[in-house]
């Protein structure tokens, strides 16, 4: 075949290739120009038949023309297939201005929200968030807490068991006797976080699963004037600055002195009323210096270092925050309760 005759079938491929609209008229083309069993095909075996000085410039002819007929099928197929996108979404367009459904959502529960605010309180003040197992030892659980072995704590009608040495925590205090011994006397700054169990009958103010925040702080010269501020910043960040607090003698055998914090009744502002039965002040958590044995314990001298810790219950605190009248309603997932805390969510 002449090269002129090749150039006529280029143009008529060329022109086929044009008048091609849909994507399958041009693979019709496609096939009758570049199959194995089209005309190009045939004349490239046909190369080794054509006298030695025809075969290269023929050769080159056969290949400029094949590379033309494959570019441009290659960009008509670019086009078609936009062209059926765009077809193709004008034919599934949705009219967004059209109202959409709406959906009875809850809200976030209260309980993570307090959760999440106390612990960015603490964080703001520099304190670290530690964790630990729920399933504890008796260890890390009592001894290294200078629980002793006669101590109400330890009651199996206080304590969930799993066998002599294993039980559910019974507060989140193991964690601060873990990070003691993982910090091998370097000071400590941190919360901990977490679920805590305890055999007690569910009802409108006690349950078997609760949820506390503990900190622990460990340096050299540490007072209770420190802890006193810690817990003063911490209940104005969360109550309001109006709200005050006053610390009350008590007893753990993990601090020593041990003290109760009290916060000014949000009801009546500290004058007294019968939400706080006239005393002007509501509990809200416990605390104390570090006692010596717990320091000894743990690796810390006690000559050289002291600390503080306290421990707060979250479901204790959104009670006092939302005023909130049963705690189990933060585990019962009660959308109608839920509704209430939307914004907050």
């Amino acid at each position: 075949m002449e090269n002129n005759n090749l150039l006529e079938l280029k143009e008529k491929a060329l022109q086929e290739i044009e008048a091609a609209q849909t994507s399958d008229a041009l693979n019709a083309v496609r096939n009758t120009y570049l199959s194995k069993k089209s005309e190009l095909s045939s004349l490239t075996s046909m190369i080794g038949t054509l006298p030695p000085e025809e075969r290269k410039s023929f050769g080159q002819a056969l290949t400029e023309v094949r590379v033309a007929i494959t570019s441009a099928i290659e960009e008509k197929a670019n086009l078609l297939k936009n062209k059926e996108l765009e077809e193709r979404l004008a034919k599934e367009t949705i009219d967004i201005s059209l109202p959409g459904h709406s959906y009875n959502l809850g809200g976030r529960n209260p309980f993570y929200v307090i959760k999440d605010e106390m612990i960015q309180i603490f964080l703001g003040m520099g304190f670290e968030v530690a964790d630990g197992p729920e399933v504890e030892t008796d260890l890390y659980n009592f001894e290294l807490l200078n629980i002793p072995r006669d101590h109400p704590a330890r009651d199996m009608q206080d304590t969930f068991y799993i066998n002599e040495n294993e039980l559910l925590r019974t507060h989140t205090s193991p964690v601060q006797a873990r990070t003691m011994e993982a910090k091998k006397g370097a000071p400590v700054r941190i919360i901990c976080p977490g679920k805590t169990y305890r055999r007690d009958d569910d009802d409108a103010t006690h349950s078997h699963q609760f949820a506390q925040i503990e900190g622990l702080v460990i340096d050299k010269s540490i007072n209770i004037g420190h802890l006193k501020a810690t817990l003063e910043l911490f209940a104005k960040k969360m109550f309001g600055e109006k709200r005050e607090i006053r610390l009350r003698s008590s007893y753990f055998p993990f601090t020593e002195p041990s003290v109760e914090v009290d916060i000014t009744c949000a009801n009546c502002g500290g004058k007294g009323c019968n939400m706080c039965k006239g005393t002007g002040y509501i509990e809200i958590l416990g605390g104390g210096m570090v006692h010596p044995n717990v320091l000894k314990m743990n690796g810390y001298d006690p000559e050289e270092y002291s600390g503080f810790a306290f421990g707060i219950g979250i479901e204790r605190v959104a009670i006092l925050r939302y005023g909130i009248d049963d705690i189990r309603k933060f585990y019962q997932n009660d959308v109608r309760f839920l509704k209430q805390f939307k914004k907050m969510s």
